[in-house]
């Protein structure tokens, strides 16, 4: 889905102050509030359905950041290079806006879905398909290099300038619908 919506959303500079909550079933790590609910703020008849999908692809680089930042606080440990797999790391927007919003490289997998590659090798191995563990690694090694990271740098700086307004927005839209 993410790599769908990602031309409506480049279509866009930004999210022209829409802010998107997905809080479908609560908000968890690092916030831990089940109660809260899903939230679009800040909509206005100027918005469009780009604006919106911006907004939704920025609500996940906030939570990861969120999630990230919460690991580092906890741990005194900050990331050098983020490793992603799923479908949304086929959003080029996605992935590069991460990258300048962390300020570390991304870096995703030829194969973007690795959590079912790594199911289907003990598949494999359990009907006679892959005869050791040996030779699920080996493919593994083979069929799934790393691919290219996408580095943050000063040709999207924006995105931070946005990053930080848009979180200081969302902060203050989840204080007034008393979600945090």
């Amino acid at each position: 889905m993410a790599a769908e919506i990602e031309p409506l959303a480049a279509s866009v500079p930004d999210s022209g102050g829409l802010c998107f909550v997905p809080a479908f079933s609560g908000l968890f790590a690092p916030h831990w509030r089940a109660d809260a609910r899903g939230a679009i703020v800040g909509l206005s008849r100027f918005h469009t359905k780009a604006h919106l999908a911006r907004a939704a692809l920025e609500a996940i680089f906030f939570q990861t950041r969120d999630v990230l930042d919460a690991m580092a606080n906890d741990s005194g440990v900050r990331l050098d290079v983020l490793k992603v797999d799923g479908g949304a790391t086929s959003n080029d927007l996605l992935m590069q806006s991460q990258a300048d919003l962390l300020g570390v490289p991304v870096v995703r997998p030829v194969v973007s879905e690795t959590t079912a590659l790594g199911a289907a090798y003990p598949a494999g191995l359990a009907v006679g398909v892959l005869e050791r563990s040996r030779d699920a690694a080996a493919s593994v090694a083979e069929g799934s290099p790393v691919g290219a990271a996408l580095v943050g740098g000063s040709a999207r700086r924006g995105v931070s300038t946005m990053a930080e307004g848009g979180r200081a927005q969302l902060r203050m839209d989840r204080r007034r619908l008393g979600h945090g």
